[in-house]
């Protein structure tokens, strides 16, 4: 689903009346400069402009501190990521990113963020991303070590989620080789991620990965088997630690 900006806060504004507290990773639709929007921002500016929204209503952002979740087997901390993807997750028979786009260009599978998601003021998706991995990288890293953590990022933080896609040409558009060690590096009790439409539970070293996209309305039709409801991802609060439960929202559509 394509959202304006004004889309964006009421979806928030709604969830953030409904849970004690929302954590929000951004994907590539909020990103996009659409033409029947009227903020007209681009790329980072676009990004900030929505981080500053979210702030305003009470929305937790990936450039805001880590929140802890209060629970049985808590204190976790749970990390909202923005990190984008580089064309690293390329298609078999393909070694660069000239080849991956070039094979997706001929095959007709191209994802909408070619037109609509623009990276300036840095010269490619590659570069933007490449400069978030590295700032998260470094949030990350000043955790204590061994802290437990929550990764929740819109795109997969590895490549395995993607072979199952029906047409494999889309995966350089899911995410970076960068983040592939991330849930051991960081301690995670559970990835959380949306994107690839596919929700369910996978498990990589023996972490959980939660895909939980709720997918588009044909997508239901077409999947009546896949999960369609919010999924508890951590034991629960107490009554006195309920107000800092969190619902994450990784743009799921």
């Amino acid at each position: 689903m394509a959202e304006k900006a004004a889309d964006i806060e009421w979806a928030l504004s709604t969830l953030r009346a409904r849970f004690a507290g929302v954590v929000w990773a951004p994907g590539n639709h909020e990103l996009w400069t659409l033409s029947t929007d009227p903020v007209r921002l681009r790329g980072p500016a676009r990004y900030q402009h929505l981080v500053a929204m979210c702030r305003r209503i009470g929305v937790i952002t990936p450039e805001d501190p880590f929140p802890t979740w209060h629970g049985e087997g808590g204190p976790v901390i749970i990390a909202p990521l923005l990190v984008l993807y580089d064309y690293s997750f390329r298609p078999e028979g393909t070694t660069t990113k000239a080849e991956a786009l070039a094979l997706a260009y001929e095959t007709g599978i191209v994802c909408s963020d070619e037109a609509v998601l623009h990276p300036d003021p840095y010269p490619s998706m590659d570069a933007w991303c490449h400069a978030r991995v590295e700032e998260t990288e470094r949030r990350l890293a000043a955790l204590p070590p061994g802290t437990p953590t929550v990764l929740v990022s819109h795109f997969p933080l590895t490549r395995e989620p993607t072979r199952v896609l029906k047409y494999p040409e889309f995966a350089q558009w899911c995410g970076t080789e960068r983040t592939a060690d991330w849930h051991l590096r960081f301690a995670a009790q559970a990835v959380v991620y949306g994107h690839l439409h596919i929700p369910g539970t996978t498990w990589e070293d023996g972490v959980r990965f939660e895909e939980v996209s709720l997918g588009y309305p044909g997508e239901l039709a077409l999947h009546p088997e896949r999960p369609r409801t919010v999924r508890q991802v951590l034991p629960g609060a107490s009554a006195d630690q309920a107000a800092e439960t969190t619902t994450a929202v990784t743009n799921s559509p």
